[in-house]
């Protein structure tokens, strides 16, 4: 790989390139507070951060990790954080050791500032880490105390696809304790979106565990903010979300 200033610049290029304003606009309706955006889709970042690296295929992971700090420092729009992100999707897994999951604690607390740039990394970047280092799962439940919401939420996101999940030829199953140990810690965040990502792994894990979430929400319902019960019980057995929602919450 080129100087990896160099090299951060080009990527910064590509992604201007593809810039859209009428896009930019309309990703700003998705968004509370306003954002700085190209108009660049997702996916074409991804595919820009692909592209890159496919004449580039022998560049060490520790390289690459180097390149997404430098894009990161430098990024002035929510495209280039998700850009620094998508360079280590593809050495995520089994490329690094557990400094990146130091590192992404750092970004959450310094350069995301917004949900979806925090659901990004728990999704395209936490995710495949986590399938080649279950092992490190456990490290997260202490991010429920970060003084950064980014990371309060990311402690559930990114932690949404294991409640059971097949890895190679065992099933790992996140253990509810796990789950709700960190719901209740993170009960009374007056973070909407940390909120949020309480109700969502309450909502998967009510997949595979109904009837503990549902004793879960029995025991918190009085102090449980409405939206975040609302989401948990959203794919429950009819009768069963019924009887919750007679809770009071409805």
């Amino acid at each position: 790989m080129t100087n990896v200033h160099a090299a951060a610049g080009e990527l910064a290029k590509t992604l201007a390139a593809r810039a859209d304003p009428d896009f930019a606009v309309r990703m700003r309706r998705y968004f509370p507070h306003e954002i700085r955006a190209l108009g660049v889709s997702n996916a074409a970042v991804t595919e820009i951060a692909t592209d890159y690296f496919r004449e580039r295929r022998d560049t060490p992971a520790a390289a690459r990790l180097l390149l997404a700090e430098e894009v990161l420092a430098r990024a002035e729009y929510h495209e280039e954080v998700l850009l620094g992100f998508a360079v280590l999707h593809k050495v995520a897994r089994t490329g690094l050791g557990d400094e990146l999951l130091d590192r992404c604690e750092h970004w959450l607390q310094t350069y995301v500032s917004n949900w979806a740039q925090c659901d990004d990394m728990c999704l395209k970047l936490l995710y495949p880490f986590f399938l080649g280092h279950l092992e490190l799962i456990p490290r997260t439940r202490r991010w429920t105390g970060s003084a950064s919401p980014w990371v309060r939420r990311a402690a559930n996101v990114a932690v949404v696809k294991f409640v059971r999940r097949k890895v190679g030829r065992t099933v790992f199953e996140l253990p509810t304790a796990h789950v709700f140990g960190n719901c209740a810690r993170l009960m009374h965040d007056e973070d909407v979106y940390v909120q949020k990502g309480s109700g969502w792994l309450l909502k998967v894990t009510a997949e595979v565990h109904p009837h503990e979430v549902a004793e879960f929400l029995r025991t918190w319902h009085t102090e449980m903010p409405r939206d975040t019960f609302r989401y948990a019980v959203e794919k429950m057995d009819p009768r069963l979300r019924r009887s919750l929602m007679e809770l009071g919450q409805g």
